[in-house]
């Protein structure tokens, strides 16, 4: 996956740039972290995600079974 002016996107991001990627407010995230709802590893005083982490977490938040989206896993068809 490329970013802006074809450079490699980061696969470790912080919290704001989680913030920005998801579109919610940093707070929002931190609270997430801290409350253990969203995957994240304290280094330190700082919060970090790993990309690939958050993409198949939020997958599971939109396509889980409790959803009522899981039929739209994997090409799935009708509920």
């Amino acid at each position: 996956m490329t970013g802006r002016g074809g450079a490699p996107e980061p696969e470790i991001l912080t919290l704001e740039e989680v913030a920005h990627y998801l579109r919610l407010k940093p707070q929002t995230i931190y609270k997430w972290a801290q409350e253990g709802r969203i995957p994240a590893a304290k280094l330190g005083k700082e919060w970090r995600f790993r990309r690939s982490v958050l993409d198949a977490w939020l997958d599971e938040q939109m396509l889980g079974k409790d959803s009522g989206f899981s039929h739209l896993r994997n090409g799935g068809g009708e509920p």
